[in-house]
Parts: C-alpha cells; sequence; structure tokens
C-alpha cells in the first residue's frame, strides 16, 4: 500500500513539473508581408521566456520558447515572401522547450522583441525580418543630412501635386473595432485607395499612399514617406471612436503645439501610444530617428506656415463633408499628433466617422456613403490648389476661368461657348444635375 501511494506520488510530482515547465501556450501564429520587412507574430498566454540562434548556411533561423507548447497548426500559416519559405517545428533540445524554425530565402539578420499585453491582444514575440536593400539604404541615408526643404531647382516644370494619403493604423494596430467586430484599419485603407484613384485620374494630380496593404507603418515613418515622394499635402484617414456609442460624424484635426483641449482629442493622443504598443515598438528599438524627427519639426520656422495651410484647408475640407454627413465638430479640432507634425508641408488628420457608433460604423462599410466621403475631401484638395497652385506645377499654367450664370443660360451652351463639354463642365463643377442657377458662378474647364 506504502508503495503504490509512493508510485502514485512520483508520477503526480513528474506530471506537474512537466506543466509547470510548459506553462506557457503559444495559441497563434501570425504574418505580417509589408514592403520593407517581413513580420512574424507569435501569440502566447503568457510573456514569453525564449532564446534564439541562426544557421547561416542554410538560411534558419531557430527559436526556442522555454516552458511552452504548441497549440495552433503551423500548417494553416499562408506565407507569399521573397524572404520567408516557411515555419515549421523542429525537435526540442530538452523537455518544456518548443523550437520552431523559419527557413528563410537569404540570410536575414532579424529584429526580436516581446510586446505585453494591450488592445485585443495578449502576449507576443515579434519577429521582423527586414528586407537587405532597404536595410543597405537606411545606413546610407543616416549618414546624409535629411533636407527639410526640397530646392524647387530640383523639380521640373509642369509637375504633377503629389498629395500623400496616409490609412490609419494597419497589420498588428486594428485601429478602432466597431460594434459588430470590423476592424478600423480595414475602412481607412478602403477608402484611401478610393481617394486616391480619383486624385490619379485627374491631371496634375499624383498620389501616394503610405501603405497599400495590411501592415503597420511607425507613425513618423509616415511623414518621412510623404517627404521622401515630395509630398505637397499630407491627408491622414482615420476613423474616430469613444468610450460610449453616443458621438458621430465626421472631424478634421490640425496640429496643436500644446495638448488637446477637446476630450476626443486627448483620446487620439493617448490612442497614438496605444498604436506604438500594438505594432510600433520595433521601430522605436530600432532607431533614435524619432527624437531627430520631433526636434526638426520644433525648431523649424517654416511650422507656422504650414499650421496655417493646414487649418485653412481643414475649414473648407469640413464645410464640403457637412454636405454629406453629420459633422461632430464644426471646426477644426487641436491635437499633438506625431503624423501632423510635418514642418515642411500642411497635414491633416480626416476623421470619417465614429466606428464606435452603430450608425456611423454601418455607414461607412457601404460603397455609397464612401464614394460622398471621397469626392467631398478631393473637392477640397482641388480647389485649394486650384488657388494656391505651387509655381513649379502644371495647375500654376491651369486656373480655370469663371462665369456668373445669366437668365437663359444652359451647360450646353457654355459649353460650346467656350469650346468644352457638358461633361467636364459638370466633372470641374461637382454638378449632379444639369440644371443651373441664374447668378451662380461656374469654374470653366481650360485644356
Amino acid at each position: 500500500m506504502a508503495f503504490r501511494t509512493l508510485c502514485i506520488a512520483l508520477v503526480l510530482f513528474f506530471c506537474s513539473s512537466f506543466y509547470a515547465l510548459a506553462s506557457n501556450k503559444l495559441q497563434d501564429v501570425r504574418v505580417w508581408p509589408s514592403p520593407d520587412k517581413f513580420r512574424v507574430v507569435f501569440d502566447l498566454t503568457e510573456q514569453p521566456t525564449y532564446s534564439h540562434f541562426s544557421l547561416v548556411n542554410n538560411d534558419r533561423l531557430v527559436i526556442d520558447f522555454k516552458g511552452t507548447t504548441l497549440k495552433t497548426a503551423l500548417s494553416k500559416i499562408k506565407i507569399k515572401s521573397a524572404l520567408v519559405k516557411r515555419i515549421r517545428q523542429s525537435s526540442s533540445p530538452k523537455k518544456g522547450t518548443l523550437r520552431l524554425v523559419i527557413d528563410l530565402k537569404q540570410p536575414i539578420k532579424p529584429r526580436i522583441f516581446a510586446l505585453p499585453p494591450t488592445g485585443p491582444y495578449g502576449d507576443r514575440l515579434v519577429i521582423d525580418l527586414p528586407k537587405q536593400q532597404l536595410v543597405a539604404k537606411n545606413k546610407k541615408q543616416e549618414k546624409t543630412r535629411i533636407k527639410i526643404k526640397t530646392d524647387a531647382n530640383s523639380r521640373p516644370n509642369n509637375r504633377d501635386i503629389v498629395i500623400a494619403i496616409d490609412a490609419g493604423h494597419g497589420g498588428e494596430d486594428p485601429g478602432s473595432i466597431g460594434a459588430s467586430g470590423r476592424y478600423e484599419k480595414r475602412v481607412t485603407l478602403d477608402v484611401s485607395k478610393m481617394l486616391a484613384k480619383k486624385i490619379n485620374s485627374t491631371r496634375g494630380l499624383k498620389a501616394v499612399l503610405t501603405r497599400t496593404g495590411d501592415y503597420y507603418v511607425g507613425l513618423n515613418r509616415r511623414s518621412e514617406i510623404a517627404r521622401k515622394a515630395k509630398s505637397d499635402l499630407l491627408l491622414s484617414v482615420h476613423a474616430d471612436a469613444f468610450t460610449s456609442s453616443r458621438p458621430s460624424g465626421a472631424s478634421i484635426l490640425v496640429l496643436s503645439t500644446g495638448r488637446a483641449k477637446s476630450e476626443v482629442g486627448r483620446l487620439l493622443e493617448d490612442n497614438e501610444k496605444h498604436s506604438e504598443l500594438l505594432g510600433g515598438v520595433g521601430e522605436i528599438i530600432d532607431s533614435n530617428e524619432n527624437e531627430k524627427y520631433l526636434a526638426r519639426a520644433l525648431i523649424d520656422m517654416s511650422m507656422d506656415n504650414s499650421m496655417d495651410e493646414s487649418y485653412n484647408i481643414a475649414q473648407d475640407m469640413l464645410k464640403r463633408l457637412g454636405q454629406v454627413t453629420k459633422l461632430h465638430k464644426k471646426k477644426p479640432a487641436l491635437a499633438s499628433l506625431a503624423v501632423l507634425k510635418s514642418p515642411d508641408f500642411p497635414s491633416l488628420l480626416v476623421e470619417i466617422g465614429f466606428m464606435s457608433n452603430p450608425q456611423d460604423e454601418k455607414k461607412l462599410y457601404t460603397k455609397k456613403h464612401r464614394k460622398k466621403l471621397v469626392d467631398a475631401i478631393f473637392s477640397s484638395v482641388n480647389t485649394y490648389f486650384k488657388n494656391n497652385p505651387p509655381d513649379d506645377s502644371l495647375y500654376a499654367n491651369y486656373r480655370p476661368l469663371t462665369h456668373r450664370v445669366a437668365r437663359g443660360e444652359s451647360l450646353s451652351v457654355l459649353a460650346k461657348r467656350y469650346n468644352t463639354s457638358i461633361t467636364r463642365l459638370k466633372k470641374e463643377n461637382s454638378l449632379r444635375s444639369t440644371v443651373l442657377r441664374i447668378g451662380q458662378v461656374l469654374n470653366i474647364p481650360q485644356s
């Protein structure tokens, strides 16, 4: 009897010891390909204890998770990348240790860091595999002083006006999550792509997207992308959220050098830190460029002019948005957000509605409503640059005539008089019908 009791005790001891060694669970593996890197995220139930090493000859990255068991099927991971072949499990060096191997297509120096629980995620281990060409390019850029102002002589005459469109959030950072479980990051990307398409179809304008897919871009990196494209304006597209479902409607934020005054603005500033925890810690750890960038932004004398332009564009854009949707704020709101801090071009953060409001969320997922929002934003941007064209741009030589409608005049009469078409007149003036009002001022397109 005593022997039997001893055996049971030993079994229980070894079982409990094994489970103690393997108390952490790897629940999921997610991959996020982007233009500059391939990100692998391991979702765990507890903070990971891990080690790693590379096998250069075979281009393999090996990660050992101590006290961890695998609770997901690695075979379900779909990988389409020029950097990674597959992620697989290998034989463990000892009991209670989970060994995973990332088979690479080329030697890569990884960046590996753990992230604490935040938002929809628990503990995570993140592995960033940067593209080698980009790494070499970044090293070269570190040795070169960044020019805030671009020499006008380096740009050709009759150039396109460049509009940078920043789709908020992405990848690890879902942004606001609506009542139905929809993610803000998907709404912002869809609307941004629609806006870019409309801009690119307009002669004299060119759109540049800071992200083109579902991946995270660091907050300061977004402005750097706009700067490298020699942008004349940055529009950051977001969908708002609040602690209650009551607030609704669109709003626009511009830079304030102080803390936001509105409660929603303060919440946005707090969420900016949250976004970095979700997806950008790798960039923060990897580079001190953020501090240099903020210092440049604060001391550059052109910031005042950039802020004034931003406010003027935002005022007009709000009026146009107010014709197609409810406004949360009728005047531009002020906030200190990283994406707004570019000193060399105006920057606006456009909130197209509240994900936390069920009615707004539903509308944001209809093509008809999105088109109205895009048309309003585009109309404001187009009008601004026609009235304030850069000297070296095509728009500087394209100043539309105006015509005040008199009694008996119609679109067909005006089209014939100005050697244009009814279609172009309607497009130029955002007309939905051919009906004109006496005294109405029309822009006359010119070739």
